[in-house]
């Protein structure tokens, strides 16, 4: 799965992660300062945001796009030494890219979250009538907000078509690989499923999941300050009272909460999803079989067959009962939690109308950022089954037993039962 995009994945995926943690280091410990030597200095301490569009060719982010530039072209070259790949070019280059706009849309977010507190701060002000605006003050705030959200959307759509190519060439890979070592790969059950339906699966669900994890991870360094320095306005937490950060202690506390109830309410579903693939394939193998020989796919074997799909998705019915519930409830009561938060500081009257939608907005990047795993749990169960079935080849091409529910597949066909009959894992 990787092997065939990125070169020695393991070292490539350290290096990597080593690599930006040094960047990210140097960063902050003289880097951003080091643009004042190229006119593009760091913001004065203390100085207000920039509110609007113009952020994005300040000169602090022009020096963070040329820094980041330089350390991606350094890592690159690296590689294409150390171990040229056919297809480094869109595993290191595009990966960057992709970091790169979505850390760029984060911003966008961030910007935005600028924009609310003195947009609505004046909308509360004039509503009150302690001060007077003029129409063409608030269509210049409005168009301020409209430019943002322009921009942001068209990056996402921009970055939406690159990552489907990105993402496309990785399948190509894996296909070209796997079909490169077809002669040892064709005795594994479903390999022909594997190679085609699972390769694509694969690089679907990476396709939205790997992007939405990075971005919850771009979001939560970009937004965990912003909800830092809010934090100075909320006094007390219902029920805890004063405490030290109580955004962040609150976000972390509710999203560790959220995780673990899902994880616990979806325990069975991996090994489900993973089942369910394996009847489907038996039941669509015997009907390809009986195309071809008037001896296969009898009325008896394909009732048979079927029975054991039906059975595998109302099982899965039932587990996804249970799952949904504990899923819908909690995302639900996410809505209101930010509110119930701010409950105290509302009543003191220590918010205004600004305040109160900046840290709203700050605390649902943040907490949505933790909340990864629950709001991907039913596409991670899917790629986790993906995975299985992947794994098969893996171990096959890496002379290593395989796993243990291909193995017990495998005895149970000598045996001349179904494997249908395996426990839920």
């Amino acid at each position: 799965m990787f092997v065939s995009f990125f070169p020695q994945p393991k070292l490539f995926f350290t290096s990597a992660a080593v690599w930006s943690l040094v960047l990210v280091l140097l960063w902050f410990f003289g880097g951003a300062e080091l643009g004042a030597s190229f006119g593009m200095p760091p913001a004065a301490e203390g100085a207000p945001p920039i509110i609007g569009i113009s952020v994005f060719w300040s000169p602090p982010f022009l020096w963070f796009y040329i820094y980041f530039a330089v350390g991606v072209l350094l890592f690159y070259a690296f590689w294409s030494r150390y171990s040229p790949h056919p297809w480094q070019r869109w595993s290191i280059l595009g990966s960057a890219l992709v970091l790169f706009v979505v850390y760029f849309q984060v911003q966008v977010s961030v910007a935005v979250n600028n924009w609310y507190g003195p947009f609505y701060d004046l909308i509360q002000n004039v509503l009150s009538k302690q001060t007077i605006a003029t129409e063409g003050q608030l269509y210049r705030e409005i168009g301020s907000f409209a430019g943002l959200a322009l921009v942001g959307m068209n990056v996402a759509v921009v970055n939406a078509f690159f990552v489907s190519h990105w993402i496309f060439r990785w399948r190509i890979a894996m296909n070209g690989y796997y079909m490169e070592h077809w002669p040892r790969l064709r005795h594994i059950e479903g390999a022909a499923q594997r190679v085609q339906e699972d390769t694509m699966r694969f690089a679907q669900i990476m396709e939205g999941l790997g992007v939405n994890f990075i971005d919850s991870i771009m979001t939560l360094i970009a937004f965990t300050p912003v909800l830092i320095s809010l934090s100075q306005h909320i006094t007390a937490l219902p029920i805890f009272g004063d405490i030290k950060q109580p955004l962040v202690v609150a976000a972390i506390a509710w999203s560790v909460f959220g995780t673990v109830s899902l994880a616990l309410a979806g325990f069975k579903l991996p090994g489900l999803q993973f089942r369910n693939q394996r009847v489907e394939a038996a039941y669509r193998k015997e009907l390809v079989y009986g195309e071809d020989h008037a001896d296969r796919a009898e009325p008896a074997t394909v009732a048979e067959l079927f029975e054991n799909v039906r059975r595998n998705y109302f099982r899965l019915y039932f587990h996804y009962v249970y799952f949904n519930v504990v899923r819908y409830t909690y995302l639900q009561a996410n809505n209101m939690f930010s509110l119930i938060v701010m409950v105290p500081s509302i009543a003191a009257g220590k918010l205004t109308l600004g305040l109160m939608n900046q840290i709203s907005y700050a605390f649902s990047q943040v907490t949505s950022s933790f909340q990864f795993l629950v709001n991907s749990w039913s596409t991670i169960v899917e790629l986790l089954s993906v995975y299985k079935r992947l794994r098969a080849f893996e171990a096959t091409l890496q002379g290593e037993a395989l796993p243990d529910i291909d193995q017990r597949y495998l005895e149970r066909q000598k045996v001349g039962t179904q494997p249908e009959d395996e426990p839920v894992m």
